[in-house]
């Protein structure tokens, strides 16, 4: 939570929080990422049998792109999908890989060989330390499929599914614990796009069993739509998440920057329409109309698409392959601090997508570029966890045209874009950014006592246009220490983390949201015949 002050230019800036003002729990689950059958994320990203360089293990994955997974800790991955959900049908993808079907690929227009499916995505989960995220075919797929997937990744039975788990190799169950009912549903570029109303109905369906505890995820839109509001209003007691997909993009430095403050005020809308799902109106005392809860049960947001993306200059049917310049790394590290600010709400994150598909990583047959976007995701994953901390902030404001339009009208712009996080181990963590391409913005900071770690990406040592490429790599992160005295300045088109240790006189924090455990849901309470 940031609270805000505009000033003129002339004014005083200045940053102001305390170790004591802890709003809510970080979820670790806020860095995740994403692997879509699309492009070269997969094939070439992730897995790579035919390298010729000695950059992969002995099952074909990408020894340096697990490298920075591992940096990055990624805690959580979705797959397979995306578009690629809507007709991709599991069983294509195990058993024995000469035995599998190649099939003509409708989302991406390409070809999918199925040599990687679930297993191997299970097997990599593994590797890199990340719990799988599994989306099910609500496309052209049925509730069959969907169950014998539950039940070759989930159950330990004598039963079909979870024999053949055995026979492919595999004897304990995989445990997947998040299922997202459909991908983008609502989109007309969608196989079996459907209304509102009928996926709702057969989301409830699919999700109104109670006898095996599973967190189910429901498709959303943008967390501000009449979509949103209205699946919700149906199926919100049989799902524990709500899934919002929101790309940011402009070819102008200040648009593109500040674009993503949109998704702050989607959040909050969409958080208002879970409370107005769980909420209805009593009319027997008219006039003295009241509101009674319907259900105590409050899901969260699973951000599960997040990214910079223009889809013209990268189309995903061509492998939306962006190079990321500062101005882009200016909006992924504002997109980290809305979702540090807004952490009572959110339960997952996951950037779209994490290799070479619109991503921060970047492949070729001798090795992997860390894209100028790399830089603050690893900051953020390293430093930005345990509770999001209360900040105000002094700052003069952007006054120009914003993406969307309606950003301007709803809300300040300021030019110094902060988050805060307590750490576990006692340090306070400051996440600001400086969207000014122009300006340097001399900062006080009353609250630092004491030696401060500083990590800046971007700034005065780089152009707005400068983007890390193949023997080229302009951008990283500078490192360096500052006593805590005085102002502290903020470089041109930057982001930087300062972090201190602090002694906070506070008990236990007890946050408002407990975490979910998969309090709704089944995919169908027929798996025990309930």
């Amino acid at each position: 939570m940031t609270t805000f002050t505009r000033i003129s230019e002339e004014d005083q800036p200045s940053i102001s929080t305390s170790a004591e003002h802890t709003i809510s729990e970080i979820d670790p689950l806020l860095y995740g990422g994403f692997a879509e059958h699309m492009g070269r994320c997969i094939y070439g990203g992730i897995y790579d049998p035919t390298n010729k360089n000695g950059l992969i293990d002995e099952n074909g994955f990408r020894t340096d792109v697990i490298e920075c997974m591992k940096e990055l800790k990624v805690p959580i991955m979705r797959y397979p999908g995306g578009n690629f959900t809507a007709t991709y049908h599991w069983l294509d993808g195990v058993g024995p890989r000469d035995q599998r079907p190649k099939r003509v690929e409708a989302a991406w227009k390409g070809v999918e060989t199925n040599h990687f499916g679930t297993d191997e995505f299970m097997k990599w989960c593994e590797i890199i330390g990340a719990q799988p995220y599994l989306a099910l075919n609500m496309g052209t797929g049925t509730l069959e499929e969907a169950l014998g997937w539950l039940e070759y990744c989930n159950l330990d039975t004598d039963t079909y599914y979870a024999n053949l788990r055995r026979q492919n190799g595999r004897e304990e169950p995989y445990g997947v614990k998040y299922w997202a009912l459909g991908n983008e549903v609502w989109g007309p570029w969608q196989v079996e796009q459907a209304s509102k109303e009928d996926y709702a109905k057969k989301a409830y369906q699919w999700g109104k069993g109670k006898s095996f505890p599973i967190p189910l995820v429901l498709c959303g839109k943008d967390g501000h739509s009449d979509w949103d509001r209205y699946v919700l209003q149906e199926c919100l007691k049989v799902t524990d998440l709500h899934s919002i997909h929101i790309y940011t993009f402009d070819m102008e430095h200040y648009p593109n920057a500040t674009s993503p403050k949109a998704a702050e005020r989607a959040i909050e809308i969409a958080a208002s329409l879970i409370d107005l799902a769980r909420t209805e109106m009593d009319y027997e005392d008219f006039p003295n109309f009241v509101t009674k809860p319907k259900t105590s049960h409050r899901p969260k947001i699973s951000f599960d698409e997040w990214n910079i993306w223009n889809p013209i200059r990268a189309p995903g049917n061509k492998g939306a392959e962006e190079l990321y310049d500062v101005s882009d790394m200016t909006a992924v590290a504002l997109w980290l601090n809305v979702f540090v600010r807004q952490a009572r709400h959110l339960s997952i994150a996951t950037i779209a997508q994490s290799v070479n598909v619109i991503a921060p990583l970047m492949t070729n047959e001798e090795g992997v570029i860390k894209q100028t976007t790399y830089w603050p995701l690893l900051l953020f994953s390293t430093y930005m966890r345990g509770h999001s901390v209360a900040v105000h902030v002094r700052s003069p404001v952007y006054r120009g045209r914003t993406t969307p339009e309606w950003l301007a009208s709803t809300m300040d712009i300021s030019l110094l874009d902060v988050s805060a996080s307590l750490s576990d181990d006692n340090y306070l963590n400051l996440a600001v950014v400086n969207v000014s391409d122009s300006k340097s913005i001399e900062t006080s900071l009353p609250a630092i006592d004491g030696p401060v770690e500083v990590f800046c990406v971007g700034g005065n040592d780089n152009d707005i246009r400068d983007t890390n490429t193949w023997g080229s790599q302009k951008v990283g992160v500078k490192e360096s220490t500052w006593d805590g005295q005085g102002k502290f300045l903020f470089q041109k088109h930057s982001f930087t983390l300062l972090r201190w240790k602090v002694n906070p006189s506070r008990s236990k924090i007890e946050d408002f949201d407990t975490p979910v455990e998969g309090k709704s849901a089944t995919v169908l309470n027929a798996l025990h015949g309930a």
